[in-house]
Order: C-alpha cells, then sequence, then structure tokens
C-alpha cells in the first residue's frame, strides 16, 4: 500500500472564482482602442555568470533570491518577477535560463511523484515512503514513533511556538533515553528554508533508521546510541513550510487555461517561499496573517526573516541583509525569531559535539568559516580560518567520500553570516556543518531523495545516510571532545554552567550567551562527555595582515572609447606575494568596469578576478597568491562618456600573526536536592579527559 500523501487538487470552484476575479480586475481598452497587457512572466530559476568574487558580492546587493547552488564562476538565482529581472539586466549581469517555468517544472514534478508513487509499493527508504511528508505527516510519525519506542524515543516539543501558533516537536533517540547520563549529543537539523523539503525528508528518515536499526539489533547502530544521543527537528520553520508545502502540491492552473488570466490570478505563490512567517518586525501578528499577506508577496519570499541569517553568531556581517524585503533578510536583532530561538535552546542545554543542518542544493558539505579568511572581522583583524579547520576538513572529507558532494568552506559558496553552525560552532565548539542536499533542485521528484539518501551510482549503498553515520561516529568520539570524571555520590546532580558575550559583526548588537546542561550521576563514578570549556570564537588564530606599503607597484593610463576595452600587460616574477591589487579609477561619476587574466602558455586567457561595481563607484579587483607569470588587465568602458583613466597594480606581502588566546572554564556544581555542595571550576580542551575533586560534595552529601 502506497504512503503517499494526498495530492491537492484545485476544484471546479477556484477556478471558477479565479476567472470571475478575472472579469472583474482584466484591464480595460484604453481611449486609442488598444488593451494594456503586462508583460507574462513566470518565476524562473537562472544561472547568473560571476567570474569573480567581486562579482558575488554585487550579486548579493540586489536583494534578489540567490539559491546555495554555486559555483567559482556563477550563482543561480529565483527571479520570481519582472522587476527581479530588470534590476539583473540594470546591473549588468548576463545569465543563462535553466528552469524557464518553476511553476510549470512544479506541476511535472507533481506528475512525476504520482507516478513514482503508482509502480512501486514501498521504496528503498527505513520509512518506506514515496513521496514527500506533509506537516501533519511528520507531526504524526514522530509522536507514533515515541509512542510506540518508549524506552528507546522521546518526543520533544520545543519552548517556543512559531508566530502562527504553530508547535515545534522532534525526537531524541538513545538507549535508556530517559536517562540523564552525560552521553554527548548529535542534533539534526531541517526545512530552516520553507522551500527545501529534501532537507526535513533525510533527517526524518535518519531518524527512522536508527530507531529500525535498534529495534532489529544492528551492532553499529546500538553501539551509537549506547554512546551518544541523537536529536532530531526535521521542520525547524513549520509556518513557512506548510505554506510551501500545501502550494507546491496544487495543481498549475497553467494546464487548464494555457497560462491566460485565470492562471495568473489562481497560481500558487509559495511552493518557492524561502523563509518564516515574520509579517512585522517585534510584533506577532494574528494567526493566518503569513498566508493571507504572501497573496501579496511573489513566491513568498518579500516576508519573512531568513533563519539562516538570524542566529548569534557574526549576525549582522556579510551575506545577510538589513532590508525587510531581502531574501537574507538577518531579523531585526540576533535570535529575533522563535524558531532560531528555539534551536538555541536544544542547543545550549545539550552537550551537542556534532550538529548538521540540512538545506538544498549543491551536493555540498560546508564547513565554518562563513566569511572569506581575509575578510577583516569586528576585531579589525581579518576573521581566519576556523580554529579546527584540519580536523574539520578532514570529517568533512570522510563524510562527502560517501556522498560524492564537495567538501569546501562556508564561504566558497558566498560570504554568511549569522547561520546555524556560525552560533553553535563558535559558542560550543560542537563540530558544526550545513549538507546541501541534491544537485539542482530545491524539492525535485521525490525519487532523487530516495537516491541522495541512499546513494546512487558509484555511491550506491551509502549516500547521505553513511555521511550521517559517520558524523554520529565522530560525535561519540572521546578524542573529538573532551571527556569529565570523578567521583561523586550516586544520585547527585552535576550541572555544567557558562556565561559569555557573543561577538556579531557589530560590537553594539553583542549579547549575553550561556550554556547550562546537567547529568544525573548512578555510582559512585562518573564520566560526563561534554565540549572544550574555551570557544572557538576567542581561542587563538592565525591571520594574515598586509603589509602597509607594495612590494612592487605599476600604473597605466589611457582611455577606451564607449563600449570598447582597452587591455594592459603586468609581468609578476614575485613568488611569496600574498596578494595582486589592481585599483582603477577615473576623474567623472561615469562607470568603468575592471576585468583580470592570467595569459596561459597557449596564449588563452583564464580570468582571474574582476571587478563591476554600480555607476560612479571605483573598482578594485584582488587575486590571493597571484603566481608568477603574465597578466591582462581589461579596462571595459561599460557606460562612459569621460573614458579616461588611470590603473595601479600592486603586490602585496603579508606577514603571519597569531591572535592572543583566552582560556575559559566550566563552571562545575554537585548538588542535592537543589542545594549547592560544592563549586568547580573546569578547564578542558577538546581531545582531553580531566577528573576532578568532588570529595566536599560527598562529605556534605550525607550531613
Amino acid at each position: 500500500m502506497s504512503v503517499r500523501t494526498s495530492t491537492i487538487r484545485r476544484s471546479a470552484t477556484l477556478l471558477a472564482l479565479a476567472l470571475a476575479g478575472a472579469a472583474l480586475t482584466a484591464p480595460t481598452a484604453a481611449q486609442g482602442g488598444t488593451t494594456a497587457v503586462a508583460e507574462a512572466f513566470a518565476p524562473q530559476l537562472v544561472t547568473v555568470d560571476t567570474p569573480t568574487r567581486a562579482d558575488k558580492t554585487r550579486l548579493q546587493s540586489l536583494g534578489l533570491d540567490l539559491t546555495e547552488h554555486a559555483g567559482h564562476d556563477y550563482v543561480e538565482v529565483v527571479l520570481h518577477t519582472l522587476a527581479d529581472r530588470d534590476a539583473l539586466r540594470a546591473a549588468g549581469f548576463t545569465w543563462d535560463v535553466r528552469i524557464a517555468d518553476l511553476l510549470r517544472r512544479e506541476a511535472e514534478i507533481n506528475r512525476l511523484d504520482d507516478l513514482f508513487a503508482a509502480t512501486r509499493i514501498r521504496t528503498a527508504l527505513p520509512s518506506g515512503r514515496d513521496a514527500y511528508r506533509s506537516l501533519a505527516d511528520y507531526n504524526a510519525e514522530m509522536t507514533s514513533m515515541a509512542a510506540d519506542n518508549p524506552g528507546l524515543v522521546r518526543l520533544l516539543t520545543l519552548p517556543e511556538k512559531t508566530l502562527d501558533g504553530r508547535t515545534v516537536l522532534g525526537v531524541e533517540i538513545a538507549k535508556d533515553v530517559a536517562s540523564r547520563d552525560g552521553r554527548p549529543t548529535f542534533a539534526m537539523f531541517g526545512v530552516h528554508h520553507a522551500r527545501e523539503w529534501p532537507s526535513g525528508e533525510h533527517a526524518m528518515e535518519f531518524a527512522v533508521d536508527l530507531v529500525k536499526g535498534a529495534r532489529a539489533g544492528d551492532p553499529r547502530i546500538t553501539s551509537l546510541l549506547d554512546r551518544g544521543r541523537m536529536v532530531v527537528v526535521p521542520v525547524v520553520n513549520p509556518d513557512g513550510f506548510h505554506l510551501s508545502f500545501t502550494d507546491g502540491q496544487l495543481v498549475d492552473l497553467r494546464e487548464l487555461d494555457g497560462g491566460g488570466t485565470a492562471t495568473i490570478l489562481g497560481t500558487p505563490g509559495n511552493a518557492y517561499k524561502r523563509k518564516n512567517c515574520r509579517v512585522v518586525d517585534g510584533q506577532d501578528t494574528p494567526d493566518g496573517t503569513c498566508a493571507a499577506f504572501s497573496l501579496t508577496s511573489p513566491g513568498g519570499y518579500l516576508l519573512g526573516t531568513d533563519l539562516n541569517r538570524n542566529y548569534g553568531g557574526l549576525w549582522g556581517g556579510p551575506g545577510a541583509s538589513d532590508l525587510f524585503a531581502d531574501p537574507t533578510y538577518r531579523g531585526a536583532a540576533p535570535f529575533s525569531e522563535p524558531e532560531t530561538r528555539n534551536v538555541r535552546e536544544l542547543i545550549s542545554t545539550r552537550q551537542v559535539t556534532m550538529m548538521i543542518s540540512n538545506h538544498t542544493f549543491s551536493n555540498l558539505v560546508l564547513r565554518p568559516n562563513g566569511v572569506n579568511p581575509t575578510t577583516i572581522g569586528p576585531d579589525g583583524l581579518p576573521v581566519g580560518d576556523a580554529p579546527d579547520e584540519e580536523a574539520m576538513k578532514e570529517l568533512g572529507a570522510r563524510m562527502t567520500a560517501q556522498n560524492g558532494y564537495a567538501n569546501i568552506h562556508g564561504w566558497e559558496l558566498y560570504d554568511t553570516t549569522g547561520t546555524t553552525e556560525d552560533w553553535s560552532y563558535n559558542a560550543t565548539g560542537g563540530y558544526g556543518y550545513t549538507f546541501e542536499i541534491g544537485p539542482d533542485e530545491f524539492h525535485p521528484p521525490f525519487a532523487q531523495v530516495v537516491d541522495e539518501y541512499l546513494g546512487a551510482g558509484a555511491y550506491a549503498g551509502k549516500g547521505n545516510r553513511e555521511a550521517y553515520l559517520v558524523a554520529f561516529e565522530e560525535a561519540v568520539s572521546r578524542a573529538s571532545h573532551a571527556v569529565i570524571s570523578g567521583k561523586a555520590p550516586s544520585g547527585a546532580t552535576l550541572r555544567l554552567r557558562k556565561e559569555f558575550s557573543t561577538p556579531t559583526w557589530s560590537a553594539e548588537n553583542d549579547f549575553t550567551d550561556s550554556l547550562e546542561t546537567t547529568m544525573v550521576t548512578s555510582g559512585r563514578t562518573f564520566a560526563w562527555d561534554v565540549n572544550q570549556s574555551t570557544r572557538p570564537a576567542v581561542q587563538s588564530r592565525l591571520v594574515k595582515l598586509l603589509e602597509e606599503e607594495p612590494t612592487r607597484s605599476e600604473t597605466f593610463t589611457g582611455t577606451a572609447a564607449p563600449t570598447s576595452s582597452v587591455d594592459h600587460e603586468l609581468v609578476v616574477t614575485e613568488s611569496d606575494q600574498e596578494i595582486l591589487q589592481v585599483d582603477l579609477d577615473w576623474p567623472t561619476p561615469d562607470d568603468l568596469d575592471l576585468e583580470v587574466y592570467r595569459k596561459e602558455a597557449d596564449g588563452s586567457l583564464t580570468e582571474v578576478g574582476g571587478s563591476g561595481n554600480f555607476v560612479g563607484e571605483k573598482e578594485r579587483a584582488t587575486i590571493n597568491a597571484p603566481t608568477p607569470g603574465t597578466y591582462v588587465l581589461r579596462v571595459v568602458n561599460f557606460a562612459s562618456v569621460s573614458p579616461t583613466y588611470t590603473l595601479t597594480a600592486s603586490l602585496y606581502d603579508a606577514t603571519e600573526q597569531t591572535t592572543a588566546p583566552l582560556v575559559e572554564a566550566w563552571t562545575l556544581t554537585c548538588e542535592k536536592e537543589g542545594q549547592v555542595l560544592q563549586t568547580v571550576p573546569v578547564v578542558v580542551d577538546r581531545g582531553q579527559q580531566v577528573r576532578v575533586d568532588l570529595k566536599e560534595c560527598s562529605r556534605r552529601w550525607n550531613g
């Protein structure tokens, strides 16, 4: 029997209402006898050419709906309206259309999913499902899972309801799940972004996988659940997901009237919604307001906060917008949204040694940091790499060996701040990753969800299932976190607490954060798996500081006629320079652009940098670690009536500097029935085991 969720169908009544609405709102004939007809436009997925990081930064500034699918010379973007397309064109970008009509594609996916479900009784997924879950499906399945497995699964109700009044559920899975025994936690999240349905499916399937494996006595899974805990929240953003899923399951009315007026009025608009249901900053609104207001918001993307820019770590920095209508709107303040506060509470009250936030798409495993290490951070120094870069890169390689994804830093996609792992890793020390699931769509045909989870082709039998198991094994490995051990009275409550200031991109937004976890001893000795006491955010890091004066500089002058370009050659003989910086200046507020190429041995040119700012903004291109050779510096007269310019190319060396570290301690208390009997500071590093002396607690226990 198929477990497919029934596809929602538009009724004849809705079509009649749409047609009636069309009659009421159809444009009237002008006095000249012609009818004003707006240009028809369907939402599109386009591949925008961004050959340089400067181009990516400029693209981000347009406030368009950027996807997580990008490479060294492109970013894919959803164009919801003609205005989006015109903004892209006005900024001088070029692009290819990859999906010309996302609504037609939605209908095609629905047909493919119907066919997929009709041709099989069960899939090979742990659940056997053959179609996407609805929000009701997720909640019912988690509730049943906990009820059917009382010693193994605990239903979690996160503390805050959403803006539309929904409860956010999760599950915790472990042997003797109700015990408070100090095991480490692996936390997994899905559907931060409403349209990314596979991110919830994979999280939920992994939960089902673990439960079935434990019940069947699978030795690998049994060992993991003996040594650690798994927490899964498959839908972080239930308001947005419900709108996206409901609209995405509707029949596309283009099939009924060939793209006419009824289509324009009646086609659902939230299938590709990204953000949550924030309508007004700082105010809760009546339940259902989001859906009502989304009718005037193409794709539902103008409304809401991007939850994956709302976390506290480096909040408000590059890659996060302060404009409410932008797809990457960061919110009014760090953790301004109930959904991110739910995740914060969950992580802050557990020793989460591993965190994976699932997203779509691009077949990537991303690790901190989210901004280029050369970016000057809020402390006035380059951000640098994460202190655990080598270890996180190595683990990323082991995970991507299972699914074939690319193992890269977050910033190699494009700069982001305020993401889940920006905060979780820097606040707790637990490793954090983002999985971008699938090659090319937010919610593709369900058959692809099956293949990505179980693996296909060269990765058959592996896939994200195996990558998640590798992550779980790392979560319970004591080489990757810390252990506090000692003797204490049986039944004592041990509490670890730490309070600190979390840095954002601007000091005025820094805020007080806290971590607090407990365990209850079950014998005379205990061993507590914990994260290191010193946060990565305050550990020492290696940064590179550019010298104030260039090693060598060369200046060119010239003129470029309108719509033409002029090339200048620069020969670099130095082999140890940190950057090549090329500045283009001109005397009037016109528009020249800059392109930088490396000349290959065969005379061909490879673009290595460039800059194409808005009118009046001067151009600068930066090439990291330039190799010796000949470079072509091309000045392009994009829209300048005064073609005289000055071009300056400078080579800079850098010195390495290690920032001064801080050392932080956990505060450990030993308690009996709420009374603190002893307090001990504990300093412990990753991979270290520290014994604490709780003799005072033992002495006072029976006193």
